[in-house]
């Protein structure tokens, strides 16, 4: 997946998809809705971060380009690329039990903390594309 010339949009299926780590600046567009929700984004080579109502939802250090990013009750499903390794952090249920999948390998199960927050690492190196879902256990 190529980095997309919008730093966020709405897909089809009513997913979207947002970020641009190829950028050497900083860029973010807010106030972006989808499905009843305003959405923040912020993005380039360093970091890409997403809120959503004004609350923390996904970041990735360095920045990443994600496609199809789905919430349901059960977990969160995207495809994440970027031309180096990733580590990303995304806003679940907290103290809840997640099992990660990364291009359809379950990669364990892992605990939110207190805050929610899941954090795991995607090897992406030399511009990869990886598929991600996180399913409640």
């Amino acid at each position: 997946m190529a980095a997309a010339e919008e730093l966020i949009r709405s897909e089809a299926d009513g997913s979207i998809s947002f970020g641009n780590y190829s950028l050497d600046k900083k860029a973010k567009a807010e106030d972006f809705e989808n499905r009843g929700d305003l959405y923040k984004v912020k993005t380039f080579r360093e970091i890409t971060k997403l809120e959503r109502n004004g609350l923390f939802v996904y970041e990735s250090v360095p920045g990443t380009s994600v496609g199809h990013f789905t919430v349901t009750d059960q977990g969160v499903e995207f495809t994440v690329s970027c031309d180096q390794d990733a580590q990303i952090t995304v806003q679940m249920e907290e103290d809840m039990e997640y099992e990660v999948y990364v291009d359809d390998f379950a990669v364990g199960g892992m605990k939110t903390n207190r805050s929610g927050k899941l954090n795991f690492s995607v090897e992406l190196a030399g511009g990869g594309t990886a598929k991600v879902r996180i399913v409640r256990r």
